[in-house]
């Protein structure tokens, strides 16, 4: 009987040596994790502010970009960001590459570039201000609501509805559709891919 006590304690013991050792380990990749979370968000909001959101981004700064998207992308902590309540609400513009959101060659956008997303009414809307002649003095409003068609937890198609520019509106051709794929999202930061190639980065509002 001894000798079984003995045995069982020494399996009791390795057991819960093995089971501390599993979660010692287990917290420390959590802080690793977290820790090149944080950076790797840091340098992206950085190198948005010094582009213009992408505005004026040399090549380099481009290619930069996308590799801090990419590796951000690894660390997703919403395996399901379409299911989230986190996904709802208003996101401002922070960087993309697309030179039509932008305004590049075109007139200027003033203020912030929003984006709200209700996955409960299954509607978005962007919204921005952009500066028309003379000498960008005249700031107009413009927006485009749209309906989401979601394809997967973290696909969503999106058929454009009705475009507003100032106090006129308008529906928009059938035609003009696309998608997003939201392939990062927290409490305050999204990651999205459009249908054209494009990414975007946004910030709660």
């Amino acid at each position: 009987r001894t000798k079984t006590t003995s045995n069982i304690s020494i399996v009791s013991v390795v057991l819960v040596l093995g089971l501390t050792v599993v979660q010692v380990s287990c917290f420390n990749i959590g802080i690793i994790t977290q820790s090149k979370r944080s950076q790797l968000k840091s340098e992206i909001l950085q190198l948005s502010t010094e582009t213009k959101r992408g505005l004026v981004a040399t090549d380099e700064q481009k290619d930069r970009m996308y590799s801090f998207f990419q590796e951000l992308e690894k660390y997703n902590p919403t395996p399901k960001p379409l299911k989230s309540k986190l996904v709802n609400g208003d996101w401002n513009l922070e960087y993309t590459t697309s030179d039509s959101i932008l305004g590049k060659g075109g007139f200027p956008r003033v203020g912030p570039i929003v984006q709200r997303i209700d996955t409960v009414s299954l509607k978005a809307e962007n919204s921005e201000t952009v500066a028309y002649f003379p000498f960008g003095l005249i700031n107009v409003p413009r927006k485009v609501s749209a309906k989401l068609d979601p394809q997967s937890d973290q696909l969503t198609n999106v058929q454009f509805e009705r475009f507003s520019i100032g106090p006129v509106g308008f529906d928009a051709p059938d035609s003009f559709k696309g998608s997003l794929d939201v392939t990062y999202l927290d409490e305050d930061l999204r990651l999205t891919r459009g249908d054209k190639g494009n990414i975007f980065v946004l910030t709660r509002m």
